[in-house]
């Protein structure tokens, strides 16, 4: 029956959730919980205003290593096409403890980022619309967006399919005005700059380009949300791989691009790098006024866009875990049950999106950020291990994408990773320190509730989709 929660004696999971969607669709999907024109406006600032035009150079570097963790997420949804996401694979490959650690540190990571993100909504809004900039914004961003993840999946791949296009015409917007009005030296791409005294640029080191790099990485990071819908799509273990390696390819292109643009094209590198908002700076010089309205109203759909298919995530990884046995019986039942007409975890999203308003309501920004900062360099360490070891164990066998030259992508993902938590620790170590906590906690709650109980976290194999 659809939503009970028994023990997982059954060699497969059911198929409770609708798999309706397409290759296509999936890629919408997971494109919208990137938004590319969120991270441009929203994160490529603040490596623009640390290393002025050798942002392109921490991007580049961003898109390499990129590719080899899409590598490893590609081999390992198609081996586990689950719609738990990462600790669905790493709990079936590195262990069980550790796949719980990582699923606490997950969701409590994207609950703290769907505040984060919110955020940024009322600061666009408030371009259009001065009442809109204020921070009760975000709580109802968060609470309608709720509301809409929990219709048919189908309808949200079209809505947020919209609103991508949507954010992709800013985006584009950009590129054309900065590719039209090309006035700095094409140097200036490789040429890492920090702002000065009197708003002049001085000489950056290129350790300075690596530990910007790492925020680039943040920018591009969403690509591997493909497999969370695994279960909804059609033929998953044949097409997951490529939907990831697509989005990334995708979200690559979207941002890269506007980004040497910008950079090219804009009147002033030290005006560009002083500015408080580089990105409008460009827009107020190079389009006016009337053109930055609109493209800051297109950025905030496409911050509404990113927190609707943050919540189709976490929503489905409450869910997952819920089916999982992980809580108490009484706390499963609800999260696992399925909407038997929409066919969507419907009280698991909507627990996300609550969680998620008052976390937003009521914690400083800082701790949302604190909170949620070295989560993702975490997340590609797991991802790194489960591609290492699922082979050397034998666990992914059964993936019908097998990742170009292993092990060379998780070695390689392995090793940025170990730059980018080094320059972490020496920029600052509380978020690292958060991360390692919340670890801590799961690995402590696995042992003391999951493991003395046989009949929780069996484990079943995926969905037969045949």
């Amino acid at each position: 029956m659809t939503g009970e929660v028994t023990p997982q004696a059954d060699t497969s999971y059911r198929q409770d959730l609708s798999r309706s969607l397409s290759f296509r669709e999936n890629i919408l999907i997971t494109l919208s919980a990137v938004t590319p024109a969120s991270s441009v406006f929203i994160i490529v600032p603040s490596v623009i205003q640390g290393v002025a035009g050798a942002s392109a150079v921490a991007f580049a570097i961003a898109a390499v290593v990129g590719v080899v963790v899409a590598l490893c997420y590609a081999e390992l949804s198609s081996a586990f096409p689950i719609t738990g996401g990462e600790y669905a694979f790493v709990a079936r490959t590195v262990g069980k403890a550790t796949g719980f650690a990582l699923y606490l540190l997950t969701i409590v990571a994207g609950i703290l980022i769907l505040g984060v993100i919110a955020g940024g909504t009322g600061k666009y809004l408030g371009v259009v619309w001065s009442a809109l900039d204020g921070h009760w914004v975000g709580v109802v961003v968060i609470i309608a967006t709720g509301l809409i993840a929990v219709l048919g999946i189908r309808t949200n791949a079209w809505v947020t399919g919209v609103f991508l296009v949507l954010e992709l015409l800013a985006l584009a917007v950009l590129a054309v005005l900065g590719f039209v009005n090309v006035t700095q030296p094409v140097s200036m791409l490789w040429t890492a700059q920090t702002a000065g005294p009197g708003g002049t640029l001085t000489a950056a080191s290129a350790g300075l380009v690596v530990s910007y790099t790492a925020i680039a990485i943040f920018a591009y990071n969403g690509y591997g949300t493909a497999v969370y819908y695994a279960e909804e799509t059609r033929q998953a273990t044949r097409t997951i791989g490529r939907a990831i390696l697509w989005s990334l390819a995708i979200t690559v292109l979207a941002e890269l691009v506007p980004l040497v643009a910008v950079l090219l094209g804009t009147p002033s590198m030290p005006g560009l790098v002083a500015a408080e908002s580089p990105m409008n700076y460009f827009l107020l010089a190079r389009g006016g006024t009337a053109l930055n309205t609109i493209v800051s109203l297109g950025i905030a759909i496409a911050v509404i866009n990113a927190v609707i298919a943050i919540m189709l995530q976490l929503g489905r990884s409450l869910y997952s875990a819920a089916r999982d046995r992980s809580w108490p019986d009484a706390i499963n039942r609800p999260l696992a049950w399925i909407h038997p007409r929409l066919r969507t975890p419907v009280v698991a999203t909507l627990t996300v999106a609550t969680l998620g308003a008052l976390a937003y309501a009521l914690l400083p920004f800082e701790v949302l950020l604190l909170g949620s900062g070295a989560s993702l360099v975490i997340t590609y360490v797991m991802v790194g291990l489960a591609a290492l070891l699922g082979r050397l164990r034998g666990r992914t066998q059964r993936a019908v994408y097998r990742m170009p030259a292993w092990p060379l992508p998780p070695l390689l993902a392995l090793a940025a990773m170990a730059v980018v938590i080094y320059e972490n620790l020496r920029s600052d170590w509380i978020p690292v320190a958060i991360t390692l906590v919340i670890l801590a906690i799961g690995y402590a709650y696995y042992y003391a509730c999951i493991r003395p109980r046989p009949d929780r976290w069996t484990l079943p194999d995926p969905v037969d989709e045949d």
